[in-house]
């Protein structure tokens, strides 16, 4: 029998259609502490989160970041709620890392954090997209956002409008995962 864990995971979409339905802002609380709490290389904790439910600012937001090339993400303009995710760059631990393993730690911990909070959300009956293609500079631009963040991604946040069924095309596990050796 799968557990909670195990039944929320496979319960999680990714929605691209949202009901018009405000989202409370405990729950966003509830899905932004479950972020806090997430491990991060050396605890540095790179993440941040700009929540934007403002319908005006959400429409600019809107219209600045799927706009042109960016088009085909709008769908996300009828969220409710879209977060920001950003980075802190200016951390010595990930600069390091850069440097020394030449893996982009804070990517890492952003994923992290960034699934917890999806994860609580789904839990909270809350739906979400991670969305990577978007117009950053003009984002960066209308929300005002120092340089000394990356914008990393967004989060599209509300109430389902519809979910479609689990999407089947995943890899088998003997495909993506071996014991002791690497398998052919």
């Amino acid at each position: 029998m799968p557990s909670a864990l195990q039944q929320l995971i496979h319960a999680r979409r990714s929605i691209r259609r949202f009901k018009p339905d405000p989202v409370e802002k405990e729950k966003l609380l509830s899905c932004l502490e479950a972020a806090r709490l997430a491990p991060s290389a050396e605890n540095a904790q790179p993440t941040r989160f700009l929540i934007v439910d403002d319908p005006e600012l959400r429409s600019e937001l809107a219209r600045e970041a799927f706009s042109g090339i960016y088009s085909m993400t709008k769908f996300a303009a009828q969220a409710p709620v879209v977060a920001v995710v950003l980075a802190r760059l200016d951390i010595l631990v990930h600069k390091v890392g850069r440097r020394l393993q030449g893996t982009e730690f804070f990517l890492v911990d952003i994923g992290i954090a960034g699934e917890h909070f999806v994860l609580r959300a789904e839990e909270l009956g809350l739906s979400t997209c991670w969305i990577g293609w978007f117009n950053v500079r003009r984002t960066r631009k209308l929300l005002r956002i120092p340089r000394k963040y990356k914008i990393v991604c967004l989060l599209a946040i509300g109430y389902a409008a519809s979910r479609p069924p689990f999407e089947t095309k995943r890899k088998p596990l003997e495909e993506i995962a071996w014991f002791n050796k690497i398998g052919e």
